[in-house]
């Protein structure tokens, strides 16, 4: 039985946006940071994922929950 190697695409998702991938050699978290120039607010967020399905992995881009301007 011979083996095959296909590419796996990445996606990552942003508040129902599909930003684009900048290769493979990015981590999820480097991918993360280089969006925080346009989006400052993912400077917070995590990366939940990869949901897998078939050749792709989904990552989505979640900003941290907080309250705004409350103190304690």
């Amino acid at each position: 039985m011979a083996l095959s190697i296909s590419a796996v695409t990445r996606i990552f998702l942003y508040n129902g946006m599909q930003l684009l991938d900048p290769g493979p050699s990015f981590s999820p978290e480097a991918v993360r940071d280089l969006y925080t120039a346009q989006y400052p607010e993912l400077t917070t967020a995590s990366v939940d994922g990869p949901e897998v399905s078939g050749e792709t992995m989904t990552y989505k881009l979640v900003r941290a929950a907080g309250a705004k301007g409350s103190h304690a």
